[in-house]
């Protein structure tokens, strides 16, 4: 963590140093560049003390996500602004260093300006801008019944960050005005509290879907991000939590499987606890949950962590035509426009948002419903996910 600390904090000046020299030809007022300097300074030393806020308890984490948002409004929109400063320090080379361009320095500006204004929208409207996604998956052995058979998978709720009724309200009307066969949610409840969904208890309850809703747990959901004073009052939470997915009418799955049938013809909906590579923990055993699942069945897996797919699923001894998965929140930050999608979080996860196919299975990663530790999105906008599954060869394959 110190090593990527520091390296942010390099690109931070260095972006810094080229965007003050943009201010400081617009602008010789003294009082503007004081105030420049002991933004950045104030939040440099907010950076630095990160590292020393271990194993953090409500306080602190309400206390990094606010440098979190505030770190994206200074910092990103200088970072985006500076290749334009880098390009004229390179044309100035050739021409022996004459004095910078007003012109390029107010270019540099705008670019900031607007970035500024994006990121701004994205803190306080885009934590509830969400978007239905659609795909059409086809499957030659998908049981005939089911041709044209609809799900709408969410994500990562994290009730525990919600603040505005109206506007989680509009995402489950959203969520109901899909008229899905089947309603799946993929994990990450809450927070770290069960009684933090207490409020949202009867908004979620009005979640509807003929053939069910049917559920899995995340990585936040066991608790094992705040310290409790036993581990009786722990287990007491992750009880109660149970107890909540019942309570908004969602059967939910603990390594194991259900089957959906539908005019003489089933399929296999398997859920498993969470399973994550590097430091998560592996509660899921995905060879218990399909156990009682016959080889030839159409599977649909619902798996929190996306990294279970390609280090568990894809090697399972049986066929798992689909799998859904959340966790990553597209890093809450990044551009997903007209196809193309980038975010940080593509560093770490190689399977972060959208749909993936390996080998003639297909993995779906949904960008969360709601939104945690960043209090907003930023390009990356609260999702649900609609999926058709048609009768067919499977088309080409999804990257």
């Amino acid at each position: 963590m110190v090593r990527r600390l520091l390296l942010i904090l390099l690109v931070f000046i260095i972006a810094d140093i080229y965007f003050y020299q943009a201010v400081t030809t617009l602008t010789q007022h003294s009082g503007l560049r004081l105030a420049y300097w002991l933004l950045d300074s104030l939040l440099i030393a907010g950076m630095v003390s990160i590292v020393f806020l271990r194993r953090a308890g409500q306080n602190t984490q309400r206390w990094i996500a606010g440098l979190m948002s505030l770190m994206l409004v200074i910092f990103i929109p200088k970072l985006v602004a500076t290749p334009v400063l880098i390009a004229e320090d390179i044309v100035r080379i050739f021409e022996g260093f004459p004095p910078r361009s007003v012109y390029v320095s107010e270019a540099a500006v705008v670019i900031a300006l607007a970035v500024f204004l994006i990121i701004v929208f994205g803190l306080t409207r885009g934590r509830h801008f969400y978007k239905v996604r659609k795909e059409t998956l086809y499957f030659a052995d998908l049981p005939e019944s089911f041709d044209g058979f609809t799900i709408t998978q969410i994500s990562d709720i994290h009730s525990g960050s919600f603040s505005d009724v109206k506007g989680v309200q509009k995402g489950i009307d959203l969520v109901n005005a899909q008229n899905s066969d089947l309603l799946l949610f993929t994990g990450d409840l809450v927070n770290n509290l069960a009684t933090e969904m207490d409020p949202w208890i009867p908004g979620f309850t009005t979640l509807k879907a003929p053939y069910g809703k049917y559920s899995v747990l995340g990585n936040h959901d066991y608790g094992d991000y705040i310290r409790w004073e036993t581990r009786a009052a722990k287990d007491a939470n992750l009880h109660r939590l149970k107890e909540v997915h019942d309570e908004i009418g969602f059967k939910l799955l603990l390594n194991e499987s259900v089957t959906i049938t539908k005019q003489g013809n089933s399929i296999a909906l398997v859920g498993v606890e969470n399973w994550g590579k590097g430091g998560f923990h592996k509660y899921g055993d995905l060879k218990t949950a399909t156990e009682n699942v016959p080889d030839n069945a159409f599977k649909i897996l619902m798996s929190h962590d996306p990294s279970h797919w390609d280090e568990v699923t894809i090697d399972h001894h049986q066929h798992v035509h689909l799998t859904l998965a959340g966790h990553t929140h597209g890093m809450q930050f990044g551009i997903d426009l007209f196809g193309f999608k980038w975010s940080p979080i593509k560093y770490v996860y190689k399977q972060w948002a959208g749909l993936y196919e390996q080998d003639g299975k297909y993995l779906y990663v949904n960008r969360g419903f709601g939104y945690h530790g960043l209090k907003g999105r930023v390009g990356m906008w609260p999702e649900i996910t609609v999926l058709t599954l048609k009768r067919g060869e499977s088309k080409d394959a999804v990257q």
